[in-house]
């Protein structure tokens, strides 16, 4: 295996910095005029005649806070766009909380996502973390909304859609929501000490743990009201975005490595995350006969939907470097160094920039469930975490290493 694709070779450390820069580089004309984040294209020209997304927007901010941490000179005013953009257009002033998004004109689209929310916390942590002006008090704002609408403290779980008015919750409850909500709440509780956030975050890591044990660590995504399994939900429509049929390996992989990073790499949560992870590179994983990762699988592991998400491979390369970091077992190393060659010689976009999004069982580019290169979140991350101290989130772990690591 060639040593730029290895963990801790000086080249494969260089490698992820040149490309974690040229990331920033690529999605620097995110920002609208009112801050909120355009949809990018293949090349990173904005998208203008789409709408413009809560959760995009605050991903952009997350990114960039960690940019201007890193020393890259434009990212720390492109995180205040970003951070104007939420605290202004996109956010509801007559009935609380933000907007999923807005439309080209500036209407706002309807109901208000946990998704969202939960990113809204994350970016505002990251950018206090950064030093950027009004995260303080978007933050504020964002924990008050989330706890008041989203957070349901006897089932220690989260909720997931309101209408627009926050009069009528939705009966589908979501595990996706509940992941990244798990994410924002570790960002506040290492960026701010609010230690109540890590006990919550504990307490969804356990429902999702019980989930996994009794389906053979392959995760069910969608509940009734009751948080009973819909196993079958949206088997007529196997590759939605959010709500897709069946398990999805990428998503086995992320809380492998939330929950060893929530547990410190303790017993018995570090085994947990090691089956998660073992699970899901299993069904996943080169499962059809082409190099990288399946979006879906049905109960029994057999590949549903075989277009490999870029998002699925970027948590590929940080689950195995973080339980690498943790374990030191070197069959985590050597599934690093797989997925980083397949990251070089397939995913990357050489000629364009950024990563292709979305590839074809054929590793051929397809624009079917994420046209573009929306945002650079999942990309972004991959190039950091491997070097980063895992105990803490990666902007608490940018923040106090000022990068002379990276």
């Amino acid at each position: 295996m060639d040593s730029i694709y290895m963990i801790d070779t000086a080249e494969n450390r260089e490698f992820l910095k040149k490309n974690a820069f040229a990331l920033l580089d690529f999605g620097k004309n995110f920002p609208s005029p009112g801050g909120s984040s355009y949809y990018l294209g293949d090349d990173g020209t904005p998208w203008k005649e789409r709408s413009r997304e809560t959760w995009i927007t605050s991903r952009m901010a997350h990114v960039y806070s960690i940019g201007s941490m890193m020393g890259d000179e434009k990212s720390k005013d492109l995180a205040a766009r970003a951070i104007a953009g939420l605290k202004g257009e996109l956010k509801d002033t007559v009935n609380g909380g933000w907007y999923a998004g807005i439309t080209r004109d500036g209407e706002p689209l309807p109901t208000k996502q946990c998704y969202a929310h939960a990113f809204v916390i994350l970016a505002a942590a990251s950018a206090l973390t950064a030093g950027v002006e009004g995260a303080g008090e978007l933050l504020d704002d964002a924990l008050k909304t989330y706890d008041r609408f989203f957070w349901n403290e006897e089932e220690g779980l989260s909720c997931d859609t309101w209408n627009t008015e926050f009069t009528v919750l939705d009966d589908y409850r979501g595990i996706n929501a509940n992941m990244h909500t798990v994410e924002a709440f570790l960002a506040v509780a290492d960026c701010l000490g609010y230690e109540k956030y890590r006990v919550r975050a504990g307490r969804i890591i356990d429902r999702v743990i019980g989930w996994a044990q009794e389906n053979e660590y392959r995760i069910p995504e969608h509940f009734t009201s009751d948080w009973v399994p819909e196993y079958d939900k949206n088997i007529d429509k196997p590759d939605d975005p959010f709500k897709p049929y069946g398990a999805t390996p990428g998503h086995g992989i992320e809380w492998a490595r939330l929950i060893a990073q929530w547990s410190l790499g303790k017993e018995p949560y570090l085994k947990e995350a090691e089956k998660l992870y073992d699970r899901a590179v299993r069904d996943g994983w080169n499962a059809d006969g082409a190099k990288g990762i399946v979006y879906t699988t049905d109960w029994n592991g057999r590949p549903v939907v075989r277009d490999r998400m870029h998002w699925t491979l970027a948590e590929a390369i940080d689950a195995s470097a973080v339980l690498y970091r943790y374990t030191n077992n070197k069959r985590y190393a050597d599934d690093y160094a797989a997925f980083m060659e397949y990251l070089d010689k397939t995913v990357m976009d050489h000629e364009k920039g950024s990563w292709f999004h979305q590839l074809d069982e054929n590793n051929k580019p397809k624009g079917t469930v994420w046209p573009g290169k929306s945002d650079l979140y999942h990309a972004f991350q991959a190039m950091l975490i491997p070097y980063l101290n895992p105990d803490v989130v990666i902007a608490r772990a940018v923040g106090k290493s000022a990068c002379t690591e990276l």
